[in-house]
């Protein structure tokens, strides 16, 4: 036997698995120097056509990078290495995977790689594992999570159930397992779900959903499912079934759907209440508001009693105010329901300010306050509702009267924006309101109390700036207030240049 020498050579050719040699080269390539006759069928290719190329030459992309990773391995550890079976080869041979062996020098460097197949196992013992340990993975994740579980075969029969359907639903294992899971969905949802069991089971196609489900004392629970199919071996499926008990979220669904009715209903007779106020209670002011004016011009006849005069004008202002708080109100109401329609015409807006200003003048100078306007040249017509927007101005010069000292300046500015959109201005130096509270003052009744007892005694229904903001709005445009403590305040009103006619003058 001493004298039996080896052909290494044959050996390698022989060999009943694929096998090759890989040399590293500068730039980080890995070249092919020998192959045997299984590695050609492995590959499908000729001697000629593999000997000598990168590994990337002759794989794809995702394959290449799976084996050249391996080799830095190996090369950097200088211990063998192993990788999975890759998706087959145009050969059709199949394989495990392979195992990659450094071939040392006398110095310990690395000069070639001996790359060998892993014959595939014929008993399907890897796959088996790989099961094994799917499922072990599985039954831990079933055992613990809180969520229920059920599991039913292609029968529809259950076969097993977590605890945590235990716990939710009352059933125990004993009960239901080997029963048809249709037992515990309610009647009117059985036959739909012997359906969807049957459709997701044959397509593998994951679901969600909800279902009424039966619990172990008679109540019917509302429950949010996923389920998914699950194929094991020799083809067996089943139906993983995860099931919510969502009950407590319908009722309070529920619950929110009746207190959305019942405050619609409220809505509806605030409604029903400000359109009766406004006959029964403008009618009979406007009879007061008559009488009164007629009294006091002595239509009929003069008072002789100075001190009756005086109660008359008292009767009458009272009268007025009081007929403005309640147009203010049914305003709100009406735009607060959607049941105001713009009337839309060609609006000169500097025509509608200054009528504005003269308007507020008696008012003004009664307080020694000085209304300006500041309109820019050749301003465009405004498309929108007149009366909606000359009471937009209204309100908030009317606003800077309430909250102007004596020789106070208020100031009503327009023109065009670089943009195209028209800016209306409101500035007065009155007392201004805190910045932290001019979202209140936004808000309907929001009246900013410490600002009016800053001036005097004011009064109002804290409508006038809700009122305007919402006007603008139902032009598409937008209102800004900026105001501070002392300081006054400024605000900014913005209609988009779609409602601002160009050619105009």
């Amino acid at each position: 036997m001493t004298g039996l020498r080896v052909d290494h050579k044959a050996l390698f050719e022989s060999m009943p698995v694929p096998r090759f040699l890989i040399e590293a080269r500068d730039g980080g390539h890995y070249h092919v120097l020998e192959i045997n006759r299984r590695g050609l069928e492995y590959f499908n290719r000729k001697e000629e056509s593999i000997l000598g190329l990168a590994v990337f030459e002759f794989m794809d992309s995702e394959n290449a990078r799976h084996f050249e990773q391996a080799f830095e391995v190996c090369i950097k550890q200088k211990v063998p290495v192993s990788i999975h079976a890759l998706p087959s080869f145009p050969g059709g041979i199949r394989v495990y995977g392979f195992w990659i062996n450094p071939l040392l020098d006398m110095t310990g460097n690395v000069v070639l790689l001996d790359v060998m197949a892993q014959p595939d196992s014929s008993d399907d013992s890897v796959l088996q594992r790989e099961r094994d340990d799917a499922i072990s993975l599985l039954t831990s994740i079933f055992d613990a999570s809180n969520v229920g579980i059920v599991v039913t075969d292609h029968n529809r029969r259950i076969v097993r159930v977590n605890d945590g359907f235990v716990r939710s639903f009352g059933w125990g294992r004993e009960q239901i397992v080997g029963e048809d899971f249709v037992v515990l969905i309610s009647p009117d949802e059985q036959q739909i779900a012997t359906y969807n069991h049957e459709r997701y089971l044959k397509s593998s196609t994951r679901s969600s959903g909800e279902m009424k489900l039966i619990k172990k004392d008679g109540s019917i629970a509302n429950t949010l499912y996923t389920t998914a199919t699950l194929e094991l071996s020799q083809r067996r499926k089943f139906q993983v079934t995860t099931i919510m008990d969502i009950t407590m979220r319908k009722q309070m669904e529920l619950s929110l759907r009746v207190a959305k009715d019942q405050a619609d209903a409220a809505n509806h007779a605030k409604s029903a209440f400000l359109a009766n106020m406004s006959h029964e209670l403008r009618t009979p002011l406007n009879a007061i508001i008559g009488f009164s004016e007629i009294m006091m011009t002595g239509t009929f006849g003069h008072l002789n009693i100075p001190k009756y005069q005086e109660y008359m004008g008292d009767i009458h202002s009272s009268a007025c105010h009081l007929l403005e708080i309640i147009n203010e109100v049914l305003d709100m109401s009406k735009i607060e329901a959607g049941r105001v329609e713009l009337d839309e015409h060609h609006v000169n807006l500097e025509e509608t300010i200054l009528s504005v200003e003269r308007m507020m003048a008696s008012r003004a100078f009664s307080g020694n306050i000085v209304i300006q306007s500041v309109v820019e040249p050749n301003l465009p017509l405004l498309v929108g509702d007149q009366r909606l927007i000359r009471q937009v101005l209204i309100n908030l010069v009317s606003n800077s009267v309430k909250f102007c000292k004596a020789g106070g300046l208020i100031t009503i500015a327009a023109g065009l924006k670089q943009d195209g959109d028209l800016e209306l201005r409101v500035k007065d130096t009155g007392v201004g309101m805190p910045r932290d509270k001019i979202s209140q003052a936004l808000e309907p009744f929001g009246q900013i109390h410490e600002t009016a007892h800053a001036v005097g005694e004011v009064t109002g229904t804290g409508l006038g700036l809700p009122l305007a903001k919402a006007m603008v709005e139902l032009h598409g445009g937008q209102l800004h207030l900026d105001s501070d403590i002392g300081k006054g305040t400024v605000v900014t009103i913005i209609f988009p240049s779609r409602r601002v006619l160009r050619d105009s003058v």
